[in-house]
């Protein structure tokens, strides 16, 4: 051969190759096609995007049961068919061993995609397939190897296992899938009857007799039908109750989202609260309870946002909110609302606790504790000097309800405790501490197990109390580390 024709042939032998190797792109696009007909096939009115989220959850948690089920029931097939007494009368080759092992495989298979996240739709709809064949399969087996008609396997109890399958989409809470199933297992046992039809006699083999259909290898066309009947009736009463069901899910999927989302503008109690009740909350729903209130605010906050500006000023409040809110949690408070730089905190109000005025101490003094460590950090994100608070902390009966007129509510607290702790935390910077409470608060906390020692304040008079109040000094704890 020439070299000038080793150029051709090379150039020959690649379009060779190209033309017999399989096409990757068209392979791609044919999958692409095949998944996006599944999509429509398939498609809901689109949820919002949490609530898609949250049931994207829901449905991995259940096919990851339909799995573990499928495991369970081919462990069962196989303890069955490993224990059990052989039936007499086989001639023929045995397949149960090879299709219970095939399955296996398959749903092991699954089971390590479905713990990996959602499995693709594709993988569902061929496991809808692969579990109808698995017993269509049997089925179809038993003729050959007990050497009969065709029409001895429809007698079989094997073909009940369908409503197993069947049964098992129900746990997706997913009727498109159950009404699949079914269709896939009515349409599997039609074949199966229209086969023993038209093998050899077939036509010849249908009867009348029930007793002669029980007896011998014939077929009673009523009966097939019966079965045929009840697979879609099943399917169809499933998916319809399935549908009900769905509805009552995605119902409380939204009130889980509403808390959620509620619990971000209330305490965790009244959000659920909100959702939970069984009548519209009214303005003159109230509840009285004994509580204990805290008041918590910045000192000097106003001047120096106007000097540190706005964004210095968001970060500062952010952190000192962060450090507020895990001392208060800690300490099982509940945050009222927030009052700009102020925090309102109830304890023992939302629900009742033994250990209230004693956890609304402590926790002022966690917070206090966490401020006087956090110093440096509120130096570097913007500011000015030393970084100060005022708490007021004080007990007693509240009235717990809803508060506003139609078009706009508030759930909120008022009572004597509310505006004795506003006044003691706004006596702080006067009494020349950082915490305040009164005396009754203090001997209540003292009754509660508080082990910790106050001290009591000079002041005598604090504005907008009449009488005395006897504030007691909250310090903070001891040692390095107070949380």
């Amino acid at each position: 051969m020439a070299k000038s024709d080793i150029p051709h042939a090379r150039s020959a032998s690649t379009s060779l190759l190209a033309a017999t190797a399989p096409d990757k792109d068209g392979e791609s696009a044919k999958q692409a096609r095949w998944q996006l007909w599944l999509e429509k096939a398939f498609k809901r009115t689109p949820l919002p995007a949490r609530l898609a989220a949250q049931l994207r959850k829901e449905e991995e948690t259940a096919e990851r049961l339909i799995s573990l089920v499928q495991l369970a029931v081919i462990s069962f097939f196989a303890a069955l068919y490993i224990i059990a007494p052989r039936a007499e009368g086989s001639g023929g080759f045995n397949y149960v061993p090879y299709a219970l092992a095939a399955y296996a495989g398959f749903t092991v298979f699954r089971l390590a995609v479905c713990l990996r996240g959602k499995p693709p739709l594709w993988l569902v709809v061929l496991s809808i397939f692969v579990d109808v064949a698995l017993v269509m399969g049997l089925l179809f087996s038993f003729h050959l190897q007990y050497d009969q008609h065709a029409t001895f396997y429809l007698k079989s109890p094997t073909l009940a296992y369908v409503f197993v399958f069947i049964a098992l989409r129900a746990l997706r809470f997913d009727p498109r899938l159950v009404l699949l199933t079914g269709a896939v297992a009515a349409s599997g046992w039609l074949l199966l009857v229209f086969y023993a039809l038209l093998q050899d006699d077939g036509m010849a083999r249908i009867t009348r007799n029930y007793v002669e259909y029980l007896t011998a290898n014939t077929m009673l066309v009523g009966a097939e039908m019966d079965k045929f009947i009840i697979i879609t009736a099943v399917t169809l009463i499933l998916a319809l109750a399935l549908q009900r069901s769905r509805r009552v899910l995605l119902s409380a999927i939204k009130e889980q989202v509403a808390v959620e989302d509620l619990s971000r503008y209330f305490p965790q109690g009244v959000a659920s609260s909100i959702v939970e009740a069984g009548d519209e909350l009214k303005t003159f729903d109230a509840t009285c309870r004994q509580a204990t209130i805290m008041f918590i605010d910045i000192r000097g906050f106003t001047k120096a946002s106007e000097r540190i500006g706005a964004a210095k000023t968001m970060r500062v409040l952010s952190c000192y909110q962060q450090l507020a809110i895990r001392a208060i949690k800690q300490h099982n408070g509940e945050i009222d609302k927030f009052l700009g730089d102020g925090i309102m905190v109830t304890f023992g109000a939302l629900t009742h606790s033994s250990t209230d005025s004693a956890d609304a101490i402590r926790a002022a003094q966690a917070l206090l504790s966490k401020i006087g460590d956090m110093q440096p950090h509120f130096t570097c994100i913007g500011w000015e000097g030393a970084f100060q608070i005022g708490i007021g902390v004080a007990c007693g009966r509240v009235n717990l309800g809803v508060i506003g007129v139609d078009t706009r509510r508030e759930f909120t607290v008022i009572g004597d405790a509310v505006n004795r702790a506003a006044k003691l935390e706004a006596a702080t910077k006067q009494a020349n501490t950082h915490a305040l409470t009164d005396k009754a608060t203090y001997a209540r906390a003292c009754s509660q197990g508080l082990g910790a020692k106050l001290q009591n304040s000079n002041l005598r008079h604090i504005a907008g109390i009449e009488g005395n109040v006897d504030p007691v000094a909250i310090p903070m704890p001891p040692g390095p580390s107070r949380s």
